[in-house]
C-alpha cells in the first residue's frame, strides 16, 4: 500500500515539469485518428475490401488501432513520468538501439512481406512491424549522440564523423532496398535537417554531402550491377498520373483522382461524420495514406484545418523546446523529431493533393498502423523527457539563485 501510495506522490510531484499543452495535443491528435479510422474503415471492412476480400467486423481495424493507441499511451506516460534521460546519452543503450534496428532491417529484407510493392514489413504473428519506423527515432538519437561527442573536433575536421555518416547512409541504403521510396525520403531528410542544423560549417557540410554523393553512387552501382529494381512500378507510374490525374482517372491517376474529389467535395464543414462517399471503395486505403481526404469530406475545411494546426502545435513547440536548452544533444533530438513529424505530414498531403507523387507515407498520429505509433510515440516521450529535464534545471537554478539571495 506504501508503495502505491509513493508512487502516486512521485507521479504528483513529477506532473508540475510536464509539458501539458504538447501531452494534450498529443492525445487528442491520436482520439481524432482513432475515431477517423473507424470512420474510414468500418464499411470496407465489412466488405472485406481491406482484408483480401475476407469480410470482418466494421471494428476490426478501429479496435486494432484502440490497441496501438493505448501501448502509445504507455510508452509516453512511461517516458514521460519513469524514464531517466541520461539512458538515451548512454553509449551501450546507443549502440543496442543501433544493432536491434539494423538486424531488423536486415530480417525484413529477408522474411518480410511484400505489400503494395515494398517488402518493409515483418510478420510477428501479432502485429506486421515496420523496422524503417523505427529507424527514424534511431537517426534521431543516434546522430545528435555521435555530434554532441565530437563537437569540437568537428568543428577542426569533419572527417571525423564520416564513419557514422557511412554507417548511417549504409542503414538507410537498406530501407531503399526494401522498395519504401517514401520511407527512404523521409529518413534521409530527417538526417538532412540534423546535419544543417548541427552548424558543422558549409565547408564541411560540403565535404560530408560530398562523401555522401559517392556512397550513393556506390549504393547504384551496386544496384545497377546485380539489378535490383528499387523503384515499384506504381510510382513510377505516379509520376506520370501527377500533372493532370483526371486525365488518366481509369487508370494509374485512379487514386488521386478520386482523393482530390473527397477533398473538394467536403467543403468548409463537410459532409458529417461517417458520411463520407469516396471511402466506399472509390479510395484503396481510406484509413491510412488517404485519411486525410476523408477527414476533408466529412469534417470539411474547419475540421483539417483542427487537425493540421495540431500536427504542426507539436513542431512548434519541438523547436521550442530546442531553443531553450543549451544541451547540444536536447537541440538536435528536438529538432530531428520536429522534422519527422513535419515532413512526414508534408509529405502525407503533399501526395493526397497532387503536390508531390504518392508515396505511402502515413498521416502522423492519425492513420492506421503499429508501428507508426509506437515510433511517433516514442518520439513524443523524448520531447515530454526533454522537456521535463529543462524545466527541472530550470527549477534548480532559481532555487540556488533564491539560495545565494538569501545568504547575501
Amino acid at each position: 500500500m506504501n508503495r502505491i501510495r509513493n508512487f502516486f506522490r512521485y507521479i504528483l510531484r513529477s506532473s508540475k515539469y510536464i509539458d501539458f499543452p504538447l501531452l494534450l495535443t498529443y492525445v487528442a491528435l491520436c482520439l481524432i485518428g482513432l475515431t477517423m479510422v473507424y470512420s474510414a474503415s468500418m464499411v470496407a471492412a465489412t466488405r472485406g475490401t481491406l482484408t483480401g476480400g475476407i469480410p470482418v467486423s466494421g471494428t476490426y481495424f478501429y479496435m486494432r488501432q484502440l490497441i496501438y493507441v493505448i501501448v502509445g499511451f504507455a510508452i509516453v506516460f512511461f517516458m514521460a513520468y519513469v524514464m531517466d534521460v541520461r539512458i538515451i546519452k548512454n553509449r551501450n543503450a546507443q549502440l543496442g538501439m543501433m544493432a536491434i534496428i539494423l538486424l531488423l532491417l536486415f530480417a525484413t529484407l529477408v522474411f518480410g512481406s511484400e505489400i503494395n510493392g515494398s517488402k518493409s514489413w515483418l510478420n510477428l504473428g501479432f502485429m506486421n512491424l515496420q523496422a524503417s519506423e523505427l529507424l527514424k527515432i534511431g537517426i534521431i538519437l543516434y546522430v545528435p549522440y555521435i555530434i554532441d561527442r565530437k563537437k569540437i573536433q568537428i568543428q577542426q575536421n569533419p572527417m571525423v564523423i564520416i564513419g557514422p555518416i557511412i554507417f548511417v547512409g549504409f542503414i538507410i541504403a537498406l530501407v531503399l532496398l526494401q522498395k519504401d521510396v517514401g520511407q527512404t525520403l523521409l529518413i534521409a531528410s530527417i538526417f538532412i535537417c540534423i546535419i544543417v542544423y548541427s552548424g558543422i560549417g558549409i565547408k564541411n557540410l560540403l565535404k560530408i554531402i560530398t562523401y555522401a554523393v559517392l556512397g550513393l553512387v556506390t549504393v547504384l552501382i551496386f544496384i545497377i550491377i546485380f539489378r535490383i529494381n528499387v523503384l515499384p512500378a506504381y510510382l513510377t507510374a505516379r509520376f506520370s498520373a501527377l500533372e493532370n490525374p483526371f486525365n488518366y482517372e481509369s487508370g494509374i491517376g485512379y487514386h488521386l483522382a478520386n482523393s482530390l474529389l473527397a477533398i473538394g467535395n467536403g467543403g468548409l464543414f463537410g459532409r458529417g461524420l461517417g458520411n463520407s462517399v469516396m471511402k466506399l471503395g472509390y479510395l484503396p486505403e481510406p484509413h491510412t495514406d488517404f485519411i486525410f481526404a476523408i477527414i476533408c469530406e466529412e469534417l470539411g475545411f474547419i475540421g483539417a484545418l483542427i487537425v493540421l494546426c495540431l500536427i504542426y502545435y507539436i513542431v512548434y513547440r519541438a523547436l521550442t523546446i530546442a531553443s531553450r536548452t543549451d544541451s547540444y544533444f536536447y537541440k538536435l533530438v528536438c529538432v530531428g523529431i520536429a522534422s519527422y513529424i513535419g515532413i512526414q505530414a508534408f509529405v502525407n498531403l503533399g501526395g493526397i493533393s497532387g503536390l508531390i507523387p504518392l508515396t505511402g507515407v502515413p498521416l502522423p498520429f492519425i492513420s492506421f498502423g503499429g508501428s507508426s505509433m509506437m515510433s511517433l510515440s516514442i518520439a513524443m516521450g523524448l520531447l515530454l523527457l526533454i522537456s521535463k529535464q529543462i524545466k527541472y534545471e530550470e527549477a534548480r537554478e532559481r532555487y540556488y539563485a533564491r539560495q545565494q539571495n538569501v545568504r547575501r
